[in-house]
């Protein structure tokens, strides 16, 4: 039986399953450059859909994730497996990931002058992906609202303190999928308690 990280996918596809519109995100395995449409909520269209990728990708393998909940939700699932991709060799670190989305930082310096801005060559796609994933974790997760409220609290304004936000998750959600594990918060605030982090130190009330 082959094991996840040696089946070969033709493509990746996110399917935001929606009452009228379907949004679908595609990542081709040849291609860098992330797709993005609109279906409708019509059996034809999706039967005509699915001929079309049988045709583009001659028969060969597509993985499709599909998201069936209402609204943002505590993960955007199949956005995020459009952006990663099942081929783990593509990244060689977090960081790579993090500059690819255009979340890291960009410092600059010119003489004794140094600046740091907002990354502008990135994926438009891959760094809204995480900006908004990191936006809704936040009414999910106790410690990502903790580090929100750090952020804020040092005087970071929303969109910054979430960009930050986004850098970590980036960070967490990379080793995941580098080792073919589920997200568990449990597990990681564990290991938050384990390093007396003061991101859980309101966790037991």
């Amino acid at each position: 039986m082959n094991q996840p990280d040696e089946l070969e996918l033709a493509a990746c596809v996110g399917l935001d399953w929606a009452d009228q519109l379907h949004v679908i995100y595609l990542q081709a395995a040849d291609s860098a450059k992330a797709e993005s449409r609109e279906l409708e909520q019509k059996p034809d269209a999706l039967h005509d859909w699915i001929a079309q990728l049988r045709v583009r990708f001659e028969g060969r393998k597509v993985g499709i994730a599909i998201e069936q909940s209402r609204g943002a939700g505590s993960v955007y699932a199949p956005r995020l497996l459009t952006a990663l991709g099942t081929d783990r060799s593509r990244w060689d670190s977090a960081a790579d990931l993090q500059c690819h989305s255009g979340i890291a930082p960009v410092t600059e310096k010119s003489g004794k002058s140094c600046w740091v801005h907002r990354r502008l060559a990135c994926s438009n796609f891959v760094r809204q992906t995480f900006h908004e994933f990191a936006a809704q974790s936040i009414r999910y997760s106790t410690w990502a609202r903790a580090y929100y409220d750090q952020m804020r609290g040092r005087g970071l304004r929303h969109p910054a303190a979430i960009r930050a936000l986004a850098f970590k998750w980036i960070r967490i959600i990379y080793r995941c999928w580098k080792d073919q594990k589920p997200y568990d918060e449990e597990v990681y605030l564990q290991s938050l308690r384990a390093k007396q982090s003061p991101l859980i130190k309101d966790d037991s009330q």
